[in-house]
């Protein structure tokens, strides 16, 4: 937001002046000219005038807007639209009751928009980065069919489930990140400082070493040695696989092989299709139509191959098949969902039924997640103690073998 200053005529061909924030030049003419101004000049004024001045630390500290703040955003629009609340209104309150400084630009923007004659979707659509497809799509259709308070409320439900299941995967995660973090700090400090120093032990007893040990000093030796080149190395790695993720193709056959991991792959693939049920069960009951519910969900579901098996179902559906019949041939869906599928398609009822299997697949994935924990922590104490194992037989038998040499000598 800039601001810009203005003067133009009123009705009565008089001569005003001010300034005001917007986007751009077309902005501050729209503004006017709803307020029955005809404008005559608009410069620009620097930056805007009821933004908060900032130092640089305060600019170098502020954080975007995130899922938590267009959570609570969405819970407080519906309650502003619930309670009669102009969404212009519901805005410029909103804007007034924050200090978040991303979020203070963003509403801004919005209002901006508004003013000029968009659509509140079209204007959530300039902030691709915090308003997902799915809900801007949903959002242009509240607009579309009146029920934009019944939208933000599902919305915010929505929001609250998807945070809800990350912060519960963090947790669950937590434990065995720090445990992999302290086995990585230590393999470090083992290979730079505890390895090397028994090298120049084992070197003066000029005996033959175990083989385990000669495998760990080759190693150790060899970190030392072409460091820059493995730090080089796993940043290249690390480098194409991002770009080969961020291909179609790429994508595809990772979202695939997740599902196929051993203990995040079902829970990964029930939570997307929790995601997908609830999505499409808020789409559905909403109003829009079948193909349209599932093209907008199949880019929200964060899954390219569940994506496109729910666009293989849409093109079914498209084709004059049955949703249930679909759902059977897209090769994700349990038999008691399919079966339930086919029961909400026979009532009439497919978005009461979609919001079952949505919170069916949500208490599996809760369940799933609370024991996630449980089963890492003994394959997480199987490799602790394989390394100790391995570091056992190559630092300590040839000690333990010098000194029974050393005793039998004496002896």
């Amino acid at each position: 937001m800039q601001a810009f200053a203005w003067q133009g005529r009123n009705s009565r061909g008089e001569l005003l002046d001010g300034v005001l924030d917007a986007a751009d030049v077309d902005a501050v003419a729209a503004q006017l000219m709803a307020g029955g101004v005809i404008p005559v000049s608009i410069t620009v004024n620097g930056g805007s005038v009821s933004a908060p001045k900032q130092t640089i630390f305060q600019t170098l500290r502020a954080r975007p807007v995130s899922t938590e703040d267009c959570l609570l955003m969405t819970r407080q629009l519906y309650t502003l639209q619930r309670s009669g609340v102009p969404i212009l209104r519901a805005l410029a309150g909103l804007e007034a009751s924050t200090a978040h400084v991303a979020m203070i630009a963003l509403l801004q923007d919005l209002r901006a928009s508004l003013d000029q004659g968009r659509d509140l979707s079209t204007a959530m659509g300039r902030h691709d980065t915090v308003f997902s497809p799915f809900y801007i799509a949903m959002v242009r259709v509240g607009e579309m069919t009146g029920k934009l308070t019944e939208v933000l409320l599902r919305l915010s439900q929505h929001l609250e489930f998807e945070l809800d299941i990350r912060a519960r995967i963090k947790q669950a995660l937590r434990y065995p990140t720090m445990v992999i973090a302290a086995m990585a700090i230590a393999l470090v400090v083992i290979n730079i400082f505890v390895l090397p120093t028994f090298a120049t032990v084992f070197a003066g007893f000029k005996a033959e070493l175990p083989l385990m040990t000669r495998i760990l000093l080759g190693f150790s030796a060899w970190t030392l040695r072409w460091w820059p080149m493995v730090v080089a190395g796993s940043a290249a790695i690390v480098m194409l696989v991002r770009a080969w993720l961020e291909t179609p193709k790429g994508r595809y056959r990772w979202d695939r092989r997740k599902l196929r991991l051993p203990i995040a792959g079902e829970i990964i693939l029930k939570a997307t299709l929790a995601r997908f049920a609830r999505s499409f069960s808020l789409a559905y009951s909403s109003g829009v139509p079948i193909s349209q519910a599932m093209t907008v969900v199949a880019q929200t579901v964060e899954n390219a191959y569940i994506g496109g098996r729910i666009e293989q179902m849409r093109d079914g559906v498209e084709r004059g098949e049955s949703i249930s019949r679909c759902a059977a041939a897209a090769g994700v869906f349990t038999p008691i969902v399919l079966q339930m599928i086919a029961v909400g398609e026979e009532t009439g009822e497919l978005d009461a039924l979609m919001l079952e299997i949505a919170q069916m697949y949500e208490r599996e994935t809760d369940y799933s997640i609370k024991g996630l924990s449980a089963s890492i922590e003994p394959i997480l104490l199987l490799v602790i103690g394989v390394m100790v194992l391995i570091l056992a037989l190559g630092v300590f038998l040839p000690l333990w073998n010098l000194g029974q040499a050393a005793m039998g000598r004496g002896g």
